[in-house]
């Protein structure tokens, strides 16, 4: 007999209190129930029931292997669905949160792509910078970048690495200089990035994994990246940003990329969801589309 069918009749059984009960749900004889659960007993050479005219009872060792045989029994389930997704479409609603100008810049368009490509695929996006807890809320993806806090039942998954670069106008170096190495940094001003009240310093890894902290003089502090980006092409200070939010600007020379020589932070990025036996294929298919695409997005 089939090993997998036979666990399937005995958790059934057990499930519905009854052999007769069981074989009514699977449209077997009752002496075939009985018959899958004795098989069991004698593969395994221990007794997994006891049973009476009235009733039926887990031995022991029976609850014990009744609860392996349902986390197996769900494994096989999870594995036949995701053979399945390989010849199904992803549909029904995505919803993803994710920090604002990475989201909005750099994730949406490949999530917009995803559902071009699939046309039963909904889209319910939310951006914004707060922490959203996963397992409280509707959200079946969160996009976060920088270190994470350990939340059980959650499972990230780091989808890009975000290059922090110094910039500044060339209209502020001809006023005040150009910084050469990290201790001039202090010397300038900067448009700061500040985020709840909280000044965050620069991030400056050296070759022995040391990072080195600069947090430079400022009187101009904002929590909007792109605010910042046009404050230091306007010659407001200089400006610790994401590679990709000022590479149009460095190319076209409104921006100047400074300390070329120094090794540059990398900013982490993880797709975050919910630990789940069977991961929605829409859900897979957006973290293998950013986990592809997003690498190119910040060179």
């Amino acid at each position: 007999m089939d090993r997998l069918t036979s666990m399937a009749v005995f958790v059934k059984a057990v499930d519905l209190g009854s052999f007769a009960a069981a074989a009514d749900a699977l449209e077997l004889s009752g002496p075939m129930v009985g018959k899958h659960v004795r098989f069991l007993e004698e593969r395994l050479g221990v007794r997994l029931l006891t049973r009476t005219t009235r009733r039926q009872a887990l031995t022991e060792f029976g609850r014990a292997y009744y609860e392996r045989c349902r986390i197996v029994l769900a494994e096989a389930q999870a594995a036949d669905a995701l053979a399945a997704d390989q010849l199904s479409e992803p549909r029904g609603k995505l919803r993803v949160t994710m920090p604002v100008h990475f989201g909005r810049r750099c994730v949406a368009p490949i999530l917009y792509e995803l559902a071009k490509r699939h046309p039963s695929l909904e889209l319910d996006l939310s951006f914004n910078d707060r922490f959203v807890d996963l397992a409280e809320g509707d959200y079946e993806l969160a996009i976060r970048t920088g270190d994470l806090e350990d939340h059980a039942g959650v499972v990230a998954r780091r989808v890009a690495r975000q290059r922090m670069v110094v910039c500044a106008a060339p209209r502020y170096m001809k006023a005040h200089g150009r910084p050469r190495d990290l201790a001039a940094l202090a010397r300038h001003q900067a448009v700061i990035y500040r985020r709840s009240g909280r000044i965050r310093p620069w991030l400056f890894p050296r070759e022995d994994g040391i990072v080195e902290e600069v947090t430079p003089s400022n009187r101009i502090r904002l929590d909007d990246l792109d605010a910042i980006a046009d404050a230091a092409a306007d010659g407001m200070g200089l400006a610790w940003v994401p590679y990709w939010l000022v590479r149009e600007r460095i190319r076209a020379g409104t921006l100047v990329q400074l300390l070329p020589d120094r090794r540059e932070f990398l900013y982490d990025a993880y797709a975050l969801w919910m630990q789940t036996p069977h991961l929605p294929l829409r859900v897979r298919l957006a973290v293998d589309a950013l986990a592809a695409q997003l690498p190119d997005l910040m060179d």
